[in-house]
């Protein structure tokens, strides 16, 4: 079983080092909290909010992947060099449409520093 990297408040960090390491391995969840049912609902997923990370032949984000609870809703592959080979915010946009209210978590592979988890955003659903 591979570890998994939860987020971390990096402002409770100390060294600059750690706060770099998690913000930019650690994936968010944006989208609205409501969406309709049966409509299409864009979710945006990136990685990182202050620090970039690398995008090398040996060091890049390969894969991001969105789940609602325990079903795989979609997921992405990079190769190395798809950002350009300059680092940056990782980000993809995922559209879904809703049935029920969904409880959607990022997962992302780091080729060098594993498997990162986001927090779970919760998105209630209306008619």
């Amino acid at each position: 079983m591979p570890l998994v990297f939860k987020p971390v408040d990096i402002s409770t960090e100390e060294k600059e080092c750690r706060k770099d390491y998690f913000d930019r391995h650690t994936p968010y969840v944006i989208c609205e909290r409501q969406a309709k049912r049966n409509e299409k609902l864009k979710v945006k997923v990136t990685l990182g909010d202050q620090y970039v990370h690398p995008d090398d032949y040996d060091h890049y984000i390969s894969t991001i992947q969105l789940w609602n609870r325990e079903t795989l809703l979609a997921q992405v592959h990079f190769m190395p060099g798809a950002m350009g080979n300059q680092p940056g915010h990782v980000e993809v946009d995922f559209y879904v449409v809703p049935k029920m209210t969904m409880n959607l978590t990022a997962m992302a592979v780091c080729t060098k520093h594993g498997l990162w988890e986001s927090e779970t955003v919760d998105v209630a659903v209306v008619d």
